[in-house]
């Protein structure tokens, strides 16, 4: 059980199935763990449950950020957060193991929010406005044996990820995938996102992904 403040990502399917790979892959094990957009802190704390050999957790939001100190102590789990932009508030420090899941759904505008629950969920006109930058910023700051690991819906293009992971100089390739029912965000762009061709007419379920980027052999 984690406490969520309201104007928190509540932990969903997105989270759960990014939390079984990562258990699954043993990719957390001994390795210094960055959480981007920790929300509260449930990816976090699964990577701490999994054996990091540290957590550090980050968020723009302060009731996040609170939320996921208060989780963390509460499960025991000595995890390190931060307030502040994506990696700004961890400098120049290196990871053997990044993991986010960022806003990805598709919004009216490029204008991102800052002060409303749409914060949670809002990523520009394609998705990506986060997603992007975290395949960028990723790469800069994995140590030389690191890996990223992300989390988004399909309809955010998974192709443009590996591209913008190759860009990074990251392989990158999907490693699980998982089906769900929209939920009331999607549901209620439903027709935008027809209109933007981003979903077949009538479509009612989303394919999620998780990409896991690390560097190139050589």
């Amino acid at each position: 059980m984690l406490m969520r403040p309201p104007g928190v990502y509540r932990a969903q399917r997105d989270t759960a199935l990014l939390t079984e790979v990562l258990q699954r892959g043993d990719y957390a094990a001994g390795r210094h763990v960055l959480d981007v957009g920790t929300g509260t802190g449930a990816l976090a704390l699964a990577a701490s449950r999994a054996g990091a050999a540290s957590v550090t957790a980050v968020d723009l939001s302060m009731r996040s950020v609170a939320a996921t100190w208060l989780n963390s102590r509460l499960h025991r789990a000595p995890v390190v957060v931060h307030r502040g932009d994506m990696f700004i508030p961890v400098g120049e420090q290196r990871f053997g193991l990044i993991i986010a899941n960022p806003p990805y759904v598709p919004a009216e505008t490029g204008v991102l929010p800052r002060y409303r629950i749409a914060r949670c969920w809002d990523a520009g006109p394609d998705g990506r406005a986060l997603l992007d930058r975290i395949c960028v910023g990723a790469a800069e700051r994995l140590t030389d044996e690191g890996a990223v690991l992300l989390v988004h819906s399909a309809i955010c293009n998974v192709a443009h990820t590996i591209a913008r992971l190759a860009d990074a100089g990251l392989d990158g390739q999907v490693i699980e995938r998982g089906r769900i029912p929209f939920g009331p965000v999607m549901r209620a762009r439903a027709a935008m996102l027809e209109a933007r061709g981003l979903v077949e007419p009538g479509q009612s379920v989303e394919e999620l992904v998780v990409v896991v980027g690390a560097r190139r052999a050589g």
